[in-house]
């Protein structure tokens, strides 16, 4: 059974989403361990007590840089014996020491269709408001592995989602969440759990059913 640590820095709806498929028996052969919170304050360190998860806090804002922070969380995951890091709303940069460690067992979720609408700056509602302006007529999610390069990281999963003629981006961050990342999050997880992800020396994540 792999311990899975997930990162989180607010609401914690995709933290909700993979306790959820955990007790659903939707997440094979992994276990939530731990919940590691960049804020006191985040909602998702109560979602998490509520599943009786044990939680850590490390504060970004104690720290003077990313790199010291970094390794603050570096030997937080290595006490907790990560098999698997999950970034769920994870809002907090960090240094490629914690994923070069890490190499293609951390997992992220971004709420676009990579290589559209990622990088530096996408985050939140600003990858909604992106798309919109943009006139696309499907967005979506993609479930990824974290690299050096932000949202550059191999590609897991990916799920389309039709975008309205009347969305705003609040609406359509919900949908997004809702029929996208809710559901492709869990499923890389479970894989990755499952052993049936294997990356390429070209940097492309295979699936094997």
């Amino acid at each position: 059974m792999k311990k899975i640590v997930v990162l989180v820095s607010g609401g914690g709806t995709n933290l909700q989403a993979l306790i959820d498929a955990e007790r659903a028996g939707e997440i094979k052969n992994g276990k939530i361990t731990c919940v590691i919170a960049s804020r006191p304050d985040a909602y998702a360190l109560t979602r998490a007590q509520n599943a009786g998860i044990h939680t850590r806090v490390i504060e970004r804002k104690q720290f003077e840089n990313a790199k010291t922070f970094s390794e603050a969380l570096l030997a937080a995951l290595n006490e907790e014996q990560a098999d698997l890091v999950v970034y769920a709303g994870f809002m907090t940069i960090v240094d490629r020491l914690v994923s070069d460690v890490y190499k293609n067992r951390m997992i992220n979720v971004h709420p676009a269709l990579i290589p559209s609408f990622c990088g530096k700056g996408f985050y939140g509602l600003h990858v909604h408001e992106a798309a919109l302006k943009k006139g696309v007529k499907l967005t979506g999610a993609t479930a990824h592995f974290v690299n050096e390069v932000c949202d550059g990281g191999p590609i897991i999963l990916q799920k389309a989602v039709e975008v309205c003629s009347n969305d705003t981006p609040e609406t359509l961050q919900r949908r997004v969440m809702e029929e996208a990342e809710w559901k492709i999050l869990p499923k890389a997880v479970s894989l990755f759990c499952e052993d049936k992800i294997t990356v390429t020396d070209d940097g492309i994540a295979v699936i094997h059913q």
